[in-house]
């Protein structure tokens, strides 16, 4: 049995993986979850070069907060490493007409965005 660390919040669940520091969003990423996060998002980017994977695997919705989320981990991250993990259509649609995938682009799942960044 692997042990999972308990959320941070109901919707950020963090931890490590090959050298990477993991965020997973989960659920509805609107206003009030990205007040949630952003402390845990800033403290995972606090090394400007800290290597890190956002991973959208398990969201339900995300709106311009989410956005705004992503733009401030690739700011804060201008001299480390990150990953984007999405497989939504519709998140991708986003991401792709705010043309944001032109500066993170997304990898379709963690083991492929970790080796990525090796």
């Amino acid at each position: 049995m692997r042990f999972e660390p308990p959320p941070l919040t109901r919707h950020l669940r963090v931890r490590r993986d090959r050298g990477h520091t993991v965020l997973e969003f989960h659920g509805e990423i609107d206003i009030a979850a990205a007040a949630e996060i952003v402390p845990h998002l800033d403290l995972a980017t606090a090394d400007p070069d800290a290597r890190v994977v956002i991973d959208l695997t398990h969201i339900t919705f995300f709106d311009l907060s989410g956005l705004r989320l992503l733009h401030r981990a690739r700011h804060r991250l201008a001299g480390g490493h990150l990953q984007l993990v999405c497989v939504h259509p519709l998140t991708l649609r986003v991401l792709r007409i705010t043309g944001l995938t032109r500066l993170l682009p997304p990898s379709p799942g963690r083991a492929t965005a970790a080796a990525a960044g090796s």
